[in-house]
């Protein structure tokens, strides 16, 4: 898969507001683990782990033993992949509404002639 083909799995990650969050929180923190995202968030521990466990599996965190707990980091390179998608989809997109615009002005120009 290259970095601009959409992969479904990453974005229905990346789909729930509270694991954007919890990337924000890592990005802004260096790192955390999960109780210290619990503290910061309106949610369990647990569900901060489980959470966790979805960013990690599409590699968007990875986690290192430290202590009794798991510290989380985000990975910049896969992070990067889902810019590059966002971005190459949202190119997609502005070029489909150009047709879609070009289309309509010339209905428009049709009609008023």
């Amino acid at each position: 898969m290259t970095a601009t083909e959409v992969d479904d799995d990453l974005w229905s990650a990346i789909g729930d507001p509270t694991r954007r969050r919890m990337l924000d929180l890592l990005l802004a923190a260096g790192g955390g683990t999960a109780t210290s995202l619990s503290e910061q968030l309106p949610v369990t521990r647990q569900a901060v782990a489980k959470h966790l466990l979805v960013l990690d599996q599409v590699g968007l965190v990875r986690g290192t033993t430290a202590g009794r707990e798991r510290r989380y980091q985000v990975d910049q390179a896969q992070l990067a992949r889902a810019v590059a998608q966002l971005a190459a989809v949202g190119s997609s997109w502005d070029a489909r509404l150009q047709r879609i615009k070009r289309i309509a002005e010339a209905i428009q120009r049709q009609r008023d002639a």
